[in-house]
């Protein structure tokens, strides 16, 4: 978002000649989908602030509306673009954010954000709700899919990456949710009450915001849920002096869906509506999504001396920042011909994205494949279910579920037509074997078991779909549901080679696919390309690279199971299930394998503000070319506050050929170690800090770095 002291001129003349409706107009955002026409066109003829969920002609038609008011304030349109701009059928639809999380590479990362700015640009729009800067840690939270995973560092590292992507040629405005710590909800409920302390969150949640605010973005949403019993929309420390006042923000905060009107109606935290409107202003929401009786309400207040004018003009300034910076306001405001939509320059971009966001989780040996099997037995109940594959937010459940005859418009691929692609000259069979939620005969596994007897490899495609995965749909149960677990027995006693494909929006316990399996990929939701890409890898068109952001659990009851937890657990485990995670975060295999010498700190004593460097010698010790993801992680030996176990500092993605040995070096940032001490203040603290360099957290290499005196920074 751009600055400067000639907009600031402007916009207090225009705050100077606007009447109140015009002000409150402007703090007003109405969804296309949500209400009566009449109510539509109302706030279309009086010049709302902002539109949600509109598209094409019909943003271009509310705009010239837009310049018949007396004002002639432009609106700005929202959408949903969670991964590429995936409302609109035929536009780049990319993987999810946690499986482009696995990529651990944030330049595609960016590059992703700015191809998807340039398809809503051409599509009339100006604003992304995006990036999900909310953390996976407990898995069965519904809205796992939507995050890049479990560590502050990496999201912090994507996420500001991926805003850096759509803001950086003006053509959209990012919007960074869920402010704040919606993903650590009590049992992983959606929007419910996170009981975590205004501590845990500088140290955990608040700094992945303060990167996506440092690169730019545009505004922020507020989180449905609260802070120990706060509701965030009416939470002024974290929105008004945390996040306007110390982090700098500049942009707009804007209320997710309903959040005011559910201030009285869900969470019972205001008597009156009025009193939630002016509460919710007050404490430093600038724009009211989709209640649309906040604008009579808030001008009323106003008029009344109840809503001061002061924090409107407030809240105004910052929309109209928004606007100008844009370039709203200029008749000549850039917009992309709709030919870039769903174009072969995009398609390439999403292409090497999907095959870097794949995880080899398991491997025998078997992959890649030698030969060219003669017949190819694809099996599972997500081989060819395109919905699955895309995940959440797109289309197909967005802003209403597309009717089931629905078909993309764009080149996709699933898993079977992947593999007919791939392996054009095997014979290729499928069935489906099994359903995910609904009831399955024994004849239709039968059919499944019998064409993996006459088939020379079977590639199975397990995992979830779409009704288990976004907003509301949290699950207890992270096993693999219906009879899959059966399936995949049947398909391994049949003595045939087993490759299995994972197609889900978030990590399952898949302990007992896993042990009929030969190898195991996992997509997550991989978009337009999952499909094809995940038959690249097994054919060997490419070496996988990705690594995962998150951790697997072996068992439901088992989460949250983040790899950075405080010390102190008796025994370290649950008397009932192994020790440890199914799969860490940071883990991923390759078809090459990489050994790390010589690890240097470049020097073994530090005080705050200093900047070091830690090198390895990396090697490529197999007989393929391939990616290595260097991961750099630090402990506190000692401190005044638990402080995690292993935590995530810096990770370098290098190129590294077979048999060539490649010296890695990783800025180590020493502030970065510091903690948050028991007053909420950031205290770098003089001791000793393990530095630990590797390819994952089994494997680290580990120095001794000490800090010579304690500075509050």
């Amino acid at each position: 978002m751009k600055v400067s002291q000639e907009t600031e001129k402007r916009i207090t003349e225009m705050l100077s000649e606007m009447t109140v409706e015009e002000k409150i107009g402007q703090m007003q955002q109405i969804s296309y989908e949500s209400y009566r026409p009449e109510v539509f066109e109302r706030f279309r003829a009086l010049g709302a602030g902002s539109f949600l969920h509109v598209l094409g002609e019909e943003a271009d038609r509310i705009r010239e509306q837009a310049k018949q008011t007396r004002m002639k304030i432009p609106p700005i349109f929202g959408i949903d673009a969670i991964h590429g701009h995936s409302l609109c059928n035929g536009a780049v639809i990319f993987p999810s954010q946690l499986a482009v999380a696995c990529a651990w590479n944030p330049t595609l990362v960016e590059e992703m954000g700015r191809v998807a700015a340039r398809e809503v640009n051409a599509d009339g729009l100006d604003w992304v709700f995006s990036p999900v800067l909310c953390l996976g840690r407990d898995t069965r939270w519904g809205r796992v899919d939507e995050t890049f995973g479990e560590d502050p560092y990496l999201a912090g590292t994507l996420g500001k990456a991926i805003t850096k992507g759509y803001e950086e040629d003006g053509l959209v405005a990012a919007c960074l949710k869920h402010y704040i710590g919606y993903g650590e909800a009590t049992g992983g409920r959606d929007s419910y009450d996170t009981e975590v302390s205004i501590r845990k969150v500088r140290e955990t949640f608040l700094p992945v915001f303060r990167r996506a605010v440092q690169a730019g973005a545009s505004s922020v949403m507020t989180a449905y849920g609260s802070i120990s019993g706060v509701p965030m929309t009416l939470h002024k420390e974290l929105l008004r002096d945390i996040l306007k006042e110390e982090l700098g923000f500049e942009g707009f905060v804007v209320t997710d869906w309903y959040n005011i009107q559910s201030l009285r109606t869900n969470q019972k935290a205001v008597e009156s509506f009025h009193d939630g409107v002016r509460l919710a202003v007050e404490a430093g929401n600038d724009m009211s999504m989709n209640t649309y009786r906040f604008y009579d309400s808030a001008i009323q207040q106003v008029k009344e001396g109840k809503l001061s004018m002061e924090v409107v003009d407030e809240a105004v300034r910052r929309i109209l920042r928004v606007k100008f910076s844009l370039g709203l306001f200029d008749p000549d405001k850039k917009r992309l011909s709709r030919n870039v939509i769903g174009s072969a320059e995009h398609i390439a971009v999403n292409h090497k994205l999907t095959r870097e966001s794949l995880v080899l989780l398991e491997n025998d040996g078997i992959l890649p494949l030698k030969t060219k099997p003669h017949r190819i037995a694809v099996i599972g109940p997500n081989a060819d279910d395109i919905r699955a594959q895309y995940g959440d937010w797109t289309f197909f459940s967005h802003p209403d579920a597309a009717p089931e005859d629905c078909k993309p418009l764009s080149d996709y691929y699933t898993i079977l037509r992947g593999v007919k692609t791939v392996f054009s000259d095997s014979e290729v069979v499928y069935a489906k074997g099994c359903h995910i939620m609904d009831e399955t005969s024994d004849a239709m596994l039968e059919e499944a078991v019998a064409l993996a007897e006459s088939a020379d490899i079977i590639i199975a495609v397990i995992g979830d779909c779409l009704k288990q995965n976004g907003e509301g749909r949290d699950r207890a149960n992270l096993e693999l549901s219906g009879r899959q677990n059966e399936l995949m027995y049947l398909l391994k006693k049949t003595g045939k080679p087993v490759i299995t494909v994972l197609v889900n929006g978030k990590p399952l316990c898949i302990g007992e696919a896993v042990k009929n399996s030969n190898a195991v990929i996992e997509t997550f939701n991989g978009g337009d390309l999952g499909g094809l890409c995940a038959a690249e890898l097994i054919a060997g068109n490419f070496n996988p690279s990705g690594k995962l952001p998150i951790s697997f659990p072996r068992s439901s009851a088992q989460t949250p199971c983040y790899y950075n937890q405080y010390a102190g657990w008796h025994g370290g485990k649950y008397m009932d299930v192994e020790a440890g995670n199914l799969y860490d975060f940071g883990y991923g295999l390759s078809f090459t394998s990489f050994a790390y010498a010589n690890p240097v700190i470049s020097s073994d004593t530090a005080n705050a503000g200093d900047v070091l460097t830690v090198s390895a010698d990396v090697t490529n010790t197999g007989d393929t070319d391939g990616y290595e993801t260097v991961q750099l992680y630090y402990n506190d030996r000692y401190s005044s506050v638990l402080t995690p176990e292993k935590q995530l500092c810096g990770f370098s993605k290098v190129w590294i050929k077979a048999g060539e040995t490649v010296r890695v070096e990783i800025p180590l940032e020493v502030n970065g170690l510091a903690l948050i001490d028991a007053q909420g203040k950031t205290v770098l603290e003089a001791g000793v800090f393990d530095i630990m360099i590797g390819g994952n957290l089994n494997s680290l290499q580990s120095m001794e770095l000490t800090v010579e005196s304690t500075s509050i920074l």
